[in-house]
């Protein structure tokens, strides 16, 4: 494993992390798994991990949760997130002080953890004033309850509005930004949310790197059972097309020649971005994960990037 700091941030995240969207709680029910999941993941060097509130509302934050704790908490990131709506009440949800602040407590108690490494405003809330966002995640932070703060699918405009209030006003500014990113979905990071983020040092941990498990290969020869793509899904009516899936077969003689697989390829493409400080993926079973943590310090070369672009073309 190889380690990258966190933006401009002294905080350094393992270039492979592993997150519990629509795994834990959602396909993997069994605590065991999750266990053998987020331990060979450890003990691969993985020690940035991934969770929000609303992921399977609360049960993948308490899962994961109660395998971390088995871990020296010192040795581990861990980061969630706050927006979604968590019941019917109409506060709790956005980004208002009083939901930013309520829901922290709520994330640490299911975690069981005193502190978050990374906190994260999940969408931007255009209800809510900017400075009071500001105000409250500087809060947490200043509270100890969060080492750093970030935002998630943020607009480039609200990110950089983000970072020039709170510097203006001697505030703690967001130091990350967790966008969607993959081959499939690249140009929304690359043409909006680098040119600012780079620069700013606000360093990306993406999500969704393997386009919800496209860029493995597995849809190669038709849907597999048991698969999360469909052709009715909203990702899937994207994702699966015939041009992708030829996409990604014609990745497979680049794999191949590296002595790789498809995944990690994928990986590794986005991590030739000096930006990207970490790719977030999630895992059902154990072999994944050793299969995507050997992405880590696997350098492209420009001729295999100019191959890939190529191809993606």
């Amino acid at each position: 494993m190889e380690y990258r700091n966190l933006g401009r941030s002294g905080l350094r995240v393992s270039e492979v992390s592993l997150g519990g969207w629509v795994t834990f709680g959602h396909s993997v029910n069994d605590q065991q798994m999750v266990r053998d999941i987020v331990l060979k993941a450890y003990e691969q060097g993985v020690n940035f991990f991934d969770q929000a509130d609303v992921y399977a509302r609360g049960k993948s934050e308490e899962m994961m949760g109660a395998v971390l704790r088995e871990l020296p908490r010192h040795t581990l990131v861990i980061s969630s997130k706050v927006y979604w709506p968590m019941s019917d009440d109409v506060n709790d949800r956005g980004l208002s002080r009083k939901h930013i602040l309520e829901s922290i407590d709520k994330s640490l108690r299911r975690l069981g953890t005193d502190y978050l490494d990374i906190y994260f405003a999940h969408r931007y809330d255009d209800t809510v004033p900017m400075e009071e966002i500001v105000m409250a995640f500087d809060q947490v932070v200043r509270s100890g309850k969060a080492m750093y703060w970030g935002t998630s699918m943020w607009p480039a405009a609200r990110i950089a509005q983000a970072v020039e209030f709170a510097r203006a006003h001697g505030l703690h500014a967001p130091v990350t930004e967790q966008p969607e990113y993959s081959m499939i979905r690249r140009e929304r990071v690359e043409k909006e949310i680098l040119p600012y983020t780079e620069p700013a040092g606000v360093g990306l941990v993406v999500w969704s790197p393997l386009a919800e498990g496209l860029l493995t290969g597995k849809y190669d020869d038709g849907k597999p059972a048991g698969a999360r793509l469909t052709e009715n899904s909203n990702s899937g009516k994207s994702f699966l097309t015939d041009q992708n899936i030829q996409r990604v077969r014609n990745l497979k003689p680049v794999a191949d020649d590296l002595g790789i697989t498809r995944a990690q390829l994928a990986l590794a493409w986005i991590l030739r971005q000096p930006g990207v400080s970490s790719v977030i993926t999630g895992a059902t079973r154990v072999q994944q994960i050793e299969d995507t943590v050997k992405a880590a310090g696997v350098h492209l070369s420009s001729d295999v990037v100019a191959r890939i672009e190529e191809i993606l073309s």
